[in-house]
């Protein structure tokens, strides 16, 4: 299970080559990290230039350079980070991605290949691909260096609001989750991890006490659509202090809105799943709590916010 030293780790090689998160005010009590501000518009770009940082600096980067399958954040991170290394990157993404991610992708000159109609056939197919091509296969969240780049979220949170309790995250595969965890529990701060009802992983898997396979249906299954989570993911969730909560899809879509019209912030529906539980009272902070919801990501189209 990645620890604290790991993100640390992360924290020195993406250095100067992530934007510090800003943090903003929402309500009394209530924090907004901004991370949708990030380069390719997610957290996944952390974890996607400790990755390929990490592999560069140890001389395991192949001719091939990376391949991945991703519901299309993960992958824009990573075709991001290959082409600032100067190396290749295949991006394996379901034809149910948004056209918007796809046309990203293409936008930072990656192989772009639509396959299945979820993360896990997509995922198959990066397998097959990396074992005949000989590409470096990196993952959307199950991979240490990924998680434990996205831990350094956390960091740049705590280093910008100290006196925070609790952080809010939405939970797909677990990696933001696992990284965030690691870093959260080095200083004493909750996480409350956010899942819809249609796509449960973290949910399932604790009540299993092991990684399980679920269903996946939800408005925010394009960016929060695993079907199961890492072991890092359950790690944390058994280990620290830690609250699972699921938040209905007409909750986030509400959640989604009230970000637009109250704040003018346009995100996407993973993003809006950590805000949710807030505005829902899924979870509700005990008086004088200071809590801090990250707004992970903004690869959206946000025609349908402005009617």
């Amino acid at each position: 299970m990645i620890g604290y030293e790991d993100v640390k780790g992360a924290a020195g090689r993406v250095a100067g080559r992530v934007r510090t998160v800003a943090v903003a005010p929402a309500r009394p009590g209530v924090w907004f990290a901004l991370e949708f501000l990030q380069h390719t518009g997610t957290f996944k770009a952390r974890g996607a230039l400790n990755f390929t940082a990490a592999q560069l600096e140890a001389g395991e980067m192949p001719a091939a350079g990376v391949a991945i399958a991703s519901g299309g954040n993960a992958g824009l991170a990573c075709a991001w980070a290959a082409r600032a290394a100067g190396v290749p990157a295949t991006v394996f993404v379901p034809e149910t991605a948004p056209p918007v991610k796809v046309r990203k992708l293409r936008g930072f000159q990656a192989d772009v290949r639509l396959v299945g109609q979820e993360y896990a056939q997509a995922a198959d197919e990066a397998r097959r691909w990396s074992a005949r091509s000989g590409a470096l296969l990196s993952h959307a969240y199950a991979h240490p260096l990924i998680a434990a780049g996205a831990g350094t979220l956390m960091e740049e949170i705590h280093a910008a609001l100290p006196q925070v309790d609790t952080v809010v995250v939405a939970v797909g595969g677990g990696g933001l989750f696992a990284g965030v965890a690691a870093s959260a529990a080095e200083h004493g701060v909750r996480v409350v991890a956010v899942e819809p009802e249609g796509c449960r992983a973290l949910n399932a898997a604790v009540r299993a006490g092991e990684v399980v396979d679920v269903p996946v249906a939800s408005v925010a299954a394009d960016s929060l659509g695993a079907r199961r989570v890492s072991e890092d993911a359950l790690g944390w969730a058994l280990r620290g202090d830690v609250r699972p909560v699921l938040v209905s899809d007409e909750e986030i879509v509400a959640a989604r809105r009230r970000l637009w019209a109250e704040h003018r912030i346009a995100v996407e529906h993973g993003a809006a799943a950590a805000s949710a539980a807030i505005d829902a009272g899924v979870y509700v902070p005990a008086e004088g709590e200071t809590v801090c919801v990250v707004l992970c990501g903004a690869n959206t189209d946000p025609s349908d916010l402005t009617g």
